[in-house]
Formats: structure tokens, sequence, C-alpha cells
């Protein structure tokens, strides 16, 4: 499939960008080229060949899914700077940049 420049400054308008003539130019050569490949590609016989996402094949390793007990309250606030026994407790922030 050829490219042409009328087509080149088509898409750029739909992508809204501003493109010099050069880059116009050099722009079609470039699609032009990729296009080519394309078309090569499209001629390959095929028949046979499974399509694949990834040309590796790969396995998800998982561990099973096992509930497990989480760290109690004394555990979790063990190592807090200050904490109530109950929550941390943190300095109050109010009001960016005023001085107290």
């Amino acid at each position: 499939m050829a490219i042409t420049e009328s087509d080149v400054r088509h898409v750029a308008m739909l992508a809204r960008l501003a493109l010099t003539d050069e880059q116009v130019t050099t722009l079609t050569a470039e699609l032009g080229s990729v296009l080519g490949h394309i078309d090569e590609l499209q001629r390959l016989d095929l028949t046979g060949v499974q399509p694949t996402a990834h040309p590796l094949a790969m396995t998800n390793r998982m561990r099973a899914d096992v509930i497990v007990p989480g760290l109690s309250r004394e555990a979790a606030l063990s190592n807090a700077p200050e904490s109530d026994g109950m929550a941390f407790l943190i300095p109050t922030i109010t009001g960016a940049g005023e001085e107290s």
C-alpha cells in the first residue's frame, strides 16, 4: 500500500500535529517503508502456525492462597514512635505553610 503526502497531512491534521513540508516528506518515506514491511508479512504462508501472544511458553508461578494470621495490635504498635495503645499518633498538620 502506497502512502501519499496528502495521507500524511490528513493523519497529522487528525492528530492535531503541525508538520513542516520537510517533516511530511520524511514521514511519507518512513511510513511507506513500514507499510512495505507489513505487506511482506501479509504475503507469508502461515498455514498451520498457531497465533501467539508471546514467543516463549510462559507459566504463571503463583503460591497457594492461604490465610495466615496478621500482626496483633500490640506487635504493630510496638515500634511506633508514638501511640495511644490503639492507633499510631502523628503530628497534626493543618494549613500548609503556616507557622505555629
